[in-house]
């Protein structure tokens, strides 16, 4: 029985959908990044520095002097004048002058002079990038590498912390990790069980041991997990098992993102839903306009 097609307003309320959704999907999830960021990081880093430099300037007397000249209340306590003005010409108005402390005007005006927020962001990327080289040089050695293998063992020690570090862990080092895996073919193998066809990457041959007791040529294949590829399982297969596949590994890993709709049209079978059909020629349309974008830019710049 052939499914019936969606009505017209639903359809385009479907296709409107699939166009505004990515979009909005990234901003949504770059906002709260942003969000995570400013709320755990930026704001405690911040709150520490401006309690720092408030300590160390700030010039609170309860009798007047040569700097602290300027009384909050009648009788004191005194800060200096330029200090009790700048906070006083505050647009915002953050601080009550009638109610506040001396510790509450020189907070507002640390944030005024010196760290203001645009600034202390610029200031925290510049110092985060550059701990992030120092750290990463220092685990290149091999007092680093030394240090940080025994506080991984610490972690590892502690009960649901290190259940969820080892899967942060895997995540992070398959994403930004200096790994020499690469995918040189891509295959279908009867993977979960026979008669169960599955998509894999080539990622080598297997180890001796196993070859030796199978008697042929053994290969490694990495098993990707819908909709997340970045995750899933090795397996050592005979390669008489395996079925090489017409496709780049960008196909197949759209393919294995999109759960098995983006299908290369080179391989779309005669039997394809419309739906798929239509997704397939998109794709290649969208590929095809990239390479001639892309060939066309580079022959741009060879004639100049």
């Amino acid at each position: 029985m052939s499914k019936k097609p969606p009505k017209p307003f639903r359809a385009a309320i479907l296709r409107g959908l699939g166009v505004v959704l990515p979009p909005l999907l990234t901003i949504a999830l770059f906002i709260w990044a942003w969000s995570m960021i400013n709320n755990y990081i930026l704001r405690p880093v911040d709150w520490l520095t401006r309690t720092v430099v408030v300590a160390s300037i700030s010039d609170i007397q309860e009798e007047r002097t040569e700097t602290a000249n300027h009384a909050i209340r009648e009788h004191g306590p005194y800060i200096p004048y330029m200090v009790y003005q700048q906070v006083s010409e505050d647009e915002d108005r953050v601080v009550d002058l009638a109610t506040a402390t001396p510790e509450e005007i020189y907070d507002r005006y640390v944030t005024l002079v010196y760290l203001k927020p645009w600034l202390v962001a610029v200031v925290f990327m510049v110092v985060f990038i550059i701990a992030l080289y120092f750290i990463g040089e220092l685990l290149a050695a091999k007092f680093g590498r030394f240090a940080f293998a025994q506080l991984e063992k610490i972690i590892n020690r502690i009960p649901l912390i290190r259940n969820v570090y080892s899967s942060v862990k895997q995540v992070t080092d398959f994403l930004v990790g200096d790994h020499d895996m690469e995918f040189n073919q891509v295959v279908a193998v009867q993977y979960p069980s026979a008669g169960i066809w599955s998509i894999g990457f080539v990622t080598g041959s297997s180890m001796r041991g196993v070859r030796d007791h199978v008697g042929e040529e053994m290969i490694s294949v990495l098993m990707p997990t819908s909709p997340m590829p970045a995750t899933g399982f090795t397996v050592t297969i005979p390669k008489s098992k395996t079925i090489e596949l017409d496709l780049t590994i960008d196909q197949a890993i759209q393919f294995v993102v999109s759960c098995g709709v983006v299908v290369p049209f080179s391989q779309l079978c005669d039997d394809a839903s419309p739906g798929q059909q239509e997704v397939a020629v998109r794709h290649s349309v969208e590929v095809m306009l990239g390479h001639d974008t892309g060939e066309t830019d580079a022959g741009t710049e060879v004639d100049d």
